[in-house]
């Protein structure tokens, strides 16, 4: 059995236990602590935290997450640090409500009911709970679905809120050589088993905040997105919304009729398509298109992204152009919220 040690984290005063043989973010989710963290691969620098006492090793990350400087004054990514000793360690990005209220990881059991294409490159997988009968996740939130026969996973939002007991449904865009959406033309079918392990990440509407929202999406990321107005539509959710979701074409957009229809019942709801390939000026039925990149588009209808909360989620190169933009903008760290799926999960 792998020696035990605790952890303690400033400035929250939590302490938790850890093995040396799983990670130290693995075990707060075991424990139903909620830190911030984001692809869990050591790639994103969401976990980042400072070891202020105590040996962390951390293994198998990327130099643009955590820097060799900040490895040498003492910066780990939690999701790839073991601890070999009772340590301290400061966290650096934390949400203090969400600490000790997060929903605890579960491993579910689940059945295919539904394999639907949406576009050229996007397909709705629903799945049901087998056991246990239900699955619990807060709107915005991933799970890991393991690819069958294999040792692997890969991430995936959900784009339906807790509420729809009867099936979860994931939107999971097709990639040339996709381990799990290869499998979705010829692999696995309506009745298969799937194991799924979840709920991650932190891109959830935050309860008692006030500013106006900007949603950005494209591709895949169409389904936290669609899990949080569906949530808001739940809920009463009073914030205003702005939504702009980025395709190639027309042929690339879906969900249209039932977004109208949420956003019929938000305050201030506006859905903007953004179509970078298509040059056809023709307006489409009951939506607002503009030509150009979703982030080019937000720029120049969004006056004063500063004082919004903005959520984010689509392919990597959209998250980073869209960073920059708010960056740019002057919108506060802790007003962004993105969940940035990097490769191989994002296939």
């Amino acid at each position: 059995m792998a020696d035990k040690h605790r952890i303690n984290f400033e400035p929250v005063d939590i302490e938790m236990e850890v093995g040396e043989d799983e990670y130290i973010l693995d075990a707060a989710f075991r424990q139903g602590i909620h830190l911030m963290h984001g692809c869990r691969e050591g790639r994103c620098s969401a976990c980042k935290s400072f070891v202020l006492d105590g040996d962390v090793q951390m293994d198998d990350y990327s130099t643009f997450a955590c820097n060799d400087a900040e490895v040498d004054e003492g910066h780990v990514l939690l999701c790839r640090s073991t601890a070999y000793s009772d340590c301290t360690i400061e966290l650096l990005n934390f949400d203090e409500d969400e600490l000790l209220s997060g929903v605890p990881i579960q491993n579910v059991r689940t059945r295919v009911v539904a394999i639907e294409p949406k576009t050229r490159d996007i397909v709705s997988l629903r799945l049901r709970a087998v056991e246990p009968a239900g699955y619990e996740f807060k709107p915005g939130q991933y799970s890991d679905l393991h690819i069958p026969g294999t040792d692997e996973h890969r991430s995936f939002s959900m784009a339906t809120t807790a509420s729809e007991t009867d099936h979860v449904e994931f939107l999971i865009k097709k990639y040339p050589g996709g381990k799990f959406a290869g499998l979705l033309d010829d692999g696995i079918g309506v009745g298969d088993e799937i194991a799924l392990t979840g709920p991650y990440g932190s891109f959830t509407i935050k309860d008692g905040h006030v500013l106006p929202l900007v949603f950005i999406g494209g591709g895949a990321g169409m389904a936290p997105l669609l899990s949080l107005l569906r949530h808001m539509n739940e809920t009463g959710n009073s914030r205003p919304v702005h939504f702009y979701y980025g395709a190639r074409t027309p042929e690339d957009l879906f969900y249209l009729e039932e977004i109208r229809a949420l956003g019929s019942t938000l305050t201030d709801f506006v859905f903007v398509a953004c179509l970078s390939e298509s040059k056809d000026p023709r307006p489409m039925r009951s939506i607002e298109v503009e030509q150009g990149n979703v982030t080019d588009v937000v720029g120049r209808r969004e006056a004063d992204l500063s004082r919004t909360e903005v959520y984010l989620c689509g392919p990597p190169p959209m998250v980073d152009a869209a960073l920059e933009l708010l960056a740019a903008g002057g919108t506060p760290h802790d007003q962004i919220f993105y969940d940035k799926f990097t490769s191989p999960a994002f296939d």
